[in-house]
């Protein structure tokens, strides 16, 4: 059987240490509220795919830097590209990025998402995909798919949102993009607990490490059943969204937000 030591893993496109059995995870482009970009949504992809095979690594802390955790797809190294693509290309991408979640739900550790300030599209379906979500009172929550012309489904949006916090208030946050305060987000159960921003990555790391000093195996296997035991399986779920975002990847009114992100207006969307 494969067996990897993680703790000398090299990141090429985010921060990454290991502390006892602790790994944590740091999006580390803070000027531009750490942004993904193809290169880094694939190498998480990857490591979160090796977790399963780690021995040395028991526990996750997954954050950014410079106050925000994660601002979502980089507009001009992603979106701008896609606005170019062809279908293949466009499916092969939206498959990525939910093989990202998959990943992370598919491998054995805990992972504890620690979020502070921005925490948006992508970044809010890291947190989605994460097993507990510790943040602060001041941090931004939103789903932004729909204020780029897209829809709300998006690397399991759909499946992964209702089952954190409703049905009814997952079609809130999906269908209007609108951005929630850390308070609200924690009345309505996304997040575990509000902590201070000065203590939120000790408080995390702590909690990882009392995971990682308990009974791993159990651990694991509680995570195995939470995904097994849901009604629909995610993969499946996540391939569905993955065919209606590429779909949606080909309007012009995706192509109409980029170019009004790029001029800094409102984008006008038509429906087409």
């Amino acid at each position: 059987m494969k067996r990897v030591q993680l703790a000398g893993y090299q990141a090429r496109h985010f921060g990454y240490s290991v502390t006892g059995k602790v790994a944590t995870i740091r999006l580390n482009r803070p000027d531009r509220k750490n942004p993904l970009t193809f290169d880094s949504y694939g190498e998480l992809r990857d490591l979160f795919r090796e977790m399963c095979y780690a021995t040395d690594v028991k526990a996750i802390v997954f954050t950014g830097e410079g106050g925000n955790f994660c601002s979502g797809g980089d507009v001009h190294e992603i979106i701008g590209p896609l606005v170019k693509m062809d279908m293949p290309e466009l499916l092969e991408f939206t498959r990525m990025t939910g093989d990202l979640v998959k990943a992370m739900r598919a491998c054995p550790q805990p992972i504890i998402a620690a979020i502070d300030g921005v925490c948006t599209g992508a970044g809010a379906m890291i947190a989605c995909g994460s097993d507990m979500r510790l943040s602060t009172a001041r941090s931004k929550l939103a789903f932004l798919f729909v204020r780029v012309g897209l829809a709300g489904a998006d690397m399991g949006a759909c499946t992964l949102l209702p089952r954190l916090i409703g049905l009814s208030r997952a079609a809130d946050l999906l269908f209007t993009g609108r951005v929630v305060g850390g308070d609200e987000a924690a009345s309505f159960g996304f997040y575990n607990r509000l902590v201070d921003p000065e203590q939120l990555l000790a408080e995390a790391q702590a909690l990882a490490q009392s995971l990682a000093d308990g009974p791993t195996f159990g651990h694991a296997m509680t995570k195995t059943m939470l995904w097994q035991e849901w009604n629909s399986g995610l993969g499946e779920c996540i391939e569905a969204e993955a065919q209606a975002q590429a779909i949606c990847m080909q309007t012009q009114d995706f192509e109409r937000a980029y170019h009004a992100f790029a001029g800094k207006t409102k984008p006008v969307f038509e429906g087409n």
